[in-house]
């Protein structure tokens, strides 16, 4: 996502994973997948992040499946 702006609401998969409920795996693929866009962060480049918001809403999208 080069030239474009990172989101301001940026979470850990860690906490991600948490927030919707899956495993760490699950939460790769997602990542993977291209249903989650993960950025590195810029203080520990092995730290990848995702975007709360696009967490809840794939959150409420499986909800409603």
């Amino acid at each position: 996502m080069q030239g474009m702006e990172r989101p301001k609401d940026l979470i850990s998969l860690s906490e991600a994973r948490l927030l919707i409920g899956v495993s760490r795996l699950k939460m790769g693929q997602l990542v993977k997948d291209g249903h989650l866009e993960a950025y590195a962060d810029l203080l520990d480049r092995r730290v990848k992040l995702v975007s709360r918001a696009e967490v809840l809403s794939l959150k409420i999208r499986e909800k409603a499946a």
